[in-house]
């Protein structure tokens, strides 16, 4: 018998290819949609391969319903097959393991049914099972074999088509992120108030004759900007890099604010950050938006703590929500937008932002390769 099988109408989201080929997981209306065209399906398989059996209506009963459930245990085992395994084994992250699945479980359950059905035939007509392996067998074994691997080449062929080219769409996509993000940290870090007030700093430290200050103020300076142009092409950065990078933001904003910002960094040995990495300027961005979006006093500083929590694993940068208003241009209001867009690329895991406690809180997760 044909393994041909159709499958429910598929939702306005989802090709009519993929219900066809890939049954859904099963809400009460596919299921009804499945059998339904099943049924008509087995109708018409039953009339082309045997014609007779429209004379009598018990033999059709009979070839009818060898030829459902033939066609069922295909469908099933086929299309069913290529849904669990798209779930747990993609082409794109294993496709030698998924390979190798493909052809044990497609191939062995088509198998697997041929031999069943056509078991359950010989018993029908009251003839010894001995004889599903004897030679006057063999096409009716190989022949509906090689239509379920045609149709099961396809199907898996699709599965692996559609998931390289989603896959292909996200790298597109988060490369247009990460450009966009890119593109909008070097327009901040080269922002002439950013560098107006650095050289102020700076001013202001030679006129106080302190050349020793004067001249790490520089270094670090310098330190800020090659990093921004280095990690420019990269989609991650180790997170000891992007925290020494941070020790140099930090260091330029304490000198020209002095007391009016407190920092404290609460974080864990430079070994314990080896297995850790980080969209680069990812927490450059969450720092300046606190010195950028909050008001700082001599008297009542601005708070700024950093921690890690190496079990999450996660970064967490909380800040005194002090907030004060910006000049219109000051600020774009996408930074966050864009941090957040990247990540969904990268991980699972969202980034978390949010208020506690008269503080303003946002978690980065910690990527491991």
């Amino acid at each position: 018998m044909s393994p041909a099988v159709s499958a429910p109408a598929p939702p306005a989201s989802v090709s009519p290819l993929d219900v066809v080929f890939m049954p859904q997981a099963a809400s009460v209306a596919n299921v009804g949609r499945a059998l339904k065209i099943l049924v008509v399906v087995s109708v018409v398989i039953s009339v082309i391969v045997n014609p007779r059996a429209l004379t009598s209506w018990s033999d059709f009963a009979i070839a009818y319903g060898y030829t459902f459930m033939y066609s069922g245990g295909l469908w099933l085992t086929n299309g069913y097959a290529v849904g669990w395994l798209n779930r747990r084994y993609t082409w794109t992250e294993r496709p030698g393991r998924r390979l190798l699945l493909t052809l044990a479980v497609s191939l062995g359950g088509s198998v697997a049914v041929i031999l069943l059905m056509n078991a359950v035939l010989l018993l029908l007509r009251g003839r010894p099972l001995a004889r599903l392996f004897s030679g006057d067998m063999y096409w009716a074994l190989l022949l509906p074999l090689i239509v379920t691997v045609i149709i099961s080449l396809f199907n898996h062929s699709r599965a692996f088509f559609f998931q390289w080219r989603d896959a292909s769409v996200r790298a597109e996509r988060l490369e247009k992120e990460t450009a966009v993000a890119r593109l909008d940290s070097l327009r901040r870090q080269v922002d002439p108030h950013f560098l107006f007030n650095s050289l102020n700093a700076l001013t202001s430290l030679v006129e106080e004759n302190d050349p020793a200050r004067a001249v790490r103020f520089i270094r670090q300076l310098s330190q800020v900007y090659r990093y921004v142009l280095d990690s420019g092409g990269q989609e991650l950065v180790p997170l000891a890099d992007e925290l020494r990078f941070a020790e140099s933001y930090l260091f330029l904003q304490k000198t020209r604010l002095g007391d009016a910002l407190a920092v404290e960094l609460a974080l864990p040995p430079a070994a314990a950050l080896a297995p850790f990495f980080v969209p680069p300027l990812a927490l450059q961005l969450l720092l300046e938006n606190v010195v950028k979006h909050n008001t700082a006093f001599q008297t009542d500083p601005l708070r700024l703590r950093v921690t890690l929590d190496a079990g999450a694993p996660s970064l967490t940068v909380r800040n005194t929500l002090r907030p004060r208003r910006l000049a219109p241009g000051e600020s774009s209001g996408l930074g966050l937008k864009n941090l957040a867009a990247r990540y969904a690329f990268l991980t699972g895991k969202p980034l978390a932002v949010g208020e506690e406690a008269g503080e303003f809180v946002v978690t980065l997760p910690l990527l491991v390769i």
